[in-house]
């Protein structure tokens, strides 16, 4: 059993925001919290919709209605807000208005800042040229750009007017935007000339422009320069941003809308065919990602948040939500973590006085291939909190982030969920313990648990489905024209129950852990694992910069195991690597789960939140179809797999 490797002093117990939530609402603990917001869910979401303070233009009449069944429950029914109330208008003739919204670093170095005044400015500007051209509630708006600061100006200002925000991700291609936008039925787009990545122009006008050959819905798209450049123009359709915004009032009126009124429309890539929408809405997403971040994660006024990520994945929505909703500064950057330098994540948290660094374990994994040297170098102690989601880590992987990044003085958080749940389900918190990969537990509000496949919750230490046992404020309002879909995908397995699909397990002193997709199950002559386990034994080798453990036929034992990996540089990609995999996952986990192979590959296909894609790893070395590929940030290692495999 792990040890517990870190524990908040009393005084930052005290000043947490969790600890103030707890007395505020008079409960005697963190446990005493889960109770009783499994048991009376509406009585602990009108707390957190008071706590977090969120403005509603008309008070909902209810603030739960699951009269058309558990999957379809509704939210402050009857109530009309518009997001923006809280990400803008709340900090009008106030001292925040006049700070740092945004703070920006290009790859080049160059850097621009916005305060709340002019983020505010910026998007009404924006929100009143939108409207200029009819778009309004009815609307979905693609928004097709790095994370610049005018994407914050673009999200808001599509949310002003109440029309609906489709985030694109920043690399995708023409038939992925294509995909994604005929499905939303999307009338406008929001676009830039072009980005850098590593040192390179890349452009994203001229992709999005073949995408729309393909897309006749859409009638407007904005584009904002960001240099000279020539540039193809449909004048029937085109904008320049900004010409049309020039002499546009700094402010507007938000529309006013229902509180379930759709704020995103973001899509995940589904195992086969096409990406799945889910629906979140204004009142949800808003308020569950802000009572996951502002009072689980801590995230305060004074904080500075660096997170690098993408508009298209719900990182980026979340950033630029939680930070103006608590009245932070978010540190947007463009590029990557380790270019032009290797260690430019850590001179970004030095020169920026980041507070509150958000992290991938693939980012980290990925930054420890140049030793400890570079980070040395720089001083990381503003960091307060370092928070992590997206996937399980790996011993290895959690314990050089927190002994070189958090100088073991910071906690290492963990944080995991969905797009789907607007947030998380389960989480760390300064009022709980520490130990490598852990969680504390659920999310209040979120009454998560782990079940056999008969519905039973599992004893400590085995483990089981996770689950939600009650709807949530910030679960998806179904896939987007695929009812279908949404109750087979998240509702079929156990009534009323929602299944996330990723194995979990508790230890004996309560903390929770991840094991991955519970769709990944290996079954070996017999006996059953997640592939995180034995993904985990063969990093530990430190020969292993990433693997995937995949299950491949086999007519004796049913399945056998299959080790994916990326050698650590200096690591030769042989015989004698290959022995030593197979002997540590048979040390640890017994003879059946030896691999029966192991192939080398110099990277593994990873979708834009850096999630490795076990399926498309399968899919590539049985030579099968791998479905939904257009998520993927490098397409090429899929091939790179197949040839491996001999497929290729």
């Amino acid at each position: 059993m792990s040890e517990i490797v870190w524990r908040a002093e009393p005084s930052v117990v005290a000043d947490s925001t969790i600890q103030r939530f707890m007395d505020a609402l008079g409960v005697k603990d963190y446990d005493d919290l889960l109770a009783r917001a499994a048991d009376d869910p509406d009585w602990f979401w009108e707390q957190t919709i008071q706590f977090l303070g969120f403005a509603f233009d008309r008070p909902y009449d209810m603030i739960r209605d699951a009269s058309a069944g558990v999957p379809w429950t509704k939210w402050c029914v009857g109530g009309t807000t518009n997001a923006t109330l809280n990400f803008l208008d709340k900090h009008r003739d106030t001292p925040t208005y006049q700070k740092d919204a945004i703070r920006f670093e290009a790859e080049d170095g160059s850097i621009r800042t916005w305060t709340y005044q002019e983020l505010d400015r910026q998007t009404c500007r924006l929100a009143a040229a939108l409207m200029d051209l009819g778009l309004g509630p009815d609307d979905k708006i693609g928004i097709y750009m790095p994370m610049l600061p005018e994407v914050a100006a673009a999200f808001f200002a599509t949310a002003r007017i109440g029309a609906t925000v489709v985030p694109l991700f920043s690399g995708f291609g023409q038939e992925a935007i294509a995909t994604r936008l005929n499905d939303a039925g999307a009338t406008a787009v929001i676009t830039v000339d072009a980005t850098s990545r590593r040192g390179r122009p890349i452009p994203m006008k001229p992709v999005m422009d073949e995408a729309l050959k393909s897309i006749p819905t859409v009638r407007h798209q904005i584009v904002l320069r960001s240099n000279e450049g020539p540039l193809d123009w449909d004048d029937a359709r085109d904008h320049d941003w900004a010409e049309i915004v020039a002499g546009k009032p700094d402010f507007v009126p938000a529309a006013i809308v229902e509180a379930e009124h759709p704020l995103l429309l973001v899509y995940t890539s589904g195992t086969t065919g096409k990406p799945k929408g889910t629906l979140l809405s204004h009142v949800g997403f808003t308020v569950k990602m802000s009572f996951d971040l502002l009072v689980c994660l801590d995230l305060k006024p004074d904080d500075r948040m660096m997170w690098i990520s993408d508009f298209g994945w719900v990182v980026g929505p979340m950033i630029t939500t939680v930070c103006t909703i608590a009245g932070a500064t978010m540190v947007l950057v463009e590029g990557t973590p380790d270019y032009p330098e290797p260690d430019r994540m850590w001179r970004l948290c030095q020169e920026h006085r980041v507070s509150f660094l958000g992290v991938a374990p693939t980012t980290i994994r990925g930054l420890m291939r140049g030793g400890t040297e570079d980070i040395k170098k720089w001083d990381l102690s503003s960091i307060r909190i370092v928070a992590s989601t997206g996937e399980p880590w790996t011993d290895e992987a959690w314990n050089w982030c927190f002994e070189h990044v958090c100088r073991r003085k910071a906690p290492l958080f963990n944080w995991t969920g969905g797009t789907e749940t607007s947030g998380g389900i389960l989480v760390s918190t300064l009022v709980h313990p520490l130990k490598p990969c852990s969680f504390a537990g659920s999310v209040p509000g979120m009454a998560a648990d782990i079940l056999d496949e008969d519905g039973q919750p599992v004893a400590d230490g085995e483990v089981g489905e996770l689950v939600l046992t009650v709807p949530s404020i910030g679960m998806t309002r179904g896939l987007w024209r695929d009812p279908e879909r949404y109750i087979e995908t998240y509702w079929s397995m156990y009534p009323d129950i929602w299944r996330h699909g990723d194995w979990a397990n508790r230890d004996e002193d309560g903390l929770w852990y991840v094991n991955g997709r519970s769709d990944d199950t290996l079954k070996i002559g017999g006996k059953r694992t997640g592939p995180a386990e034995i993904e985990g034994l063969v990093m530990a080798t430190g020969l292993i910069t990433e693997a995937v453990a995949i299950g491949l036929p086999d007519p004796r034992a049913g399945q056998s195991v299959m080790c994916v990996c990326v050698p650590n540089p200096g690591v030769g990609a042989d015989d004698g690597t290959a022995g030593q995999v197979r002997d540590a996952v048979a040390a640890g986990l017994g003879h059946a789960f030896r691999p029966k192979d192991v192939l080398f590959v110099s990277d593994l296909p990873k979708t834009r939140n850096m999630k490795i894609m076990r399926r498309v790893v399968k899919a590539a070395v049985l030579g099968q179809n791998p479905g939904d590929l257009t998520a993927l940030v490098n397409p090429e290692a899929v091939d790179d797999v197949a040839r491996a495999a001999g497929q290729g």
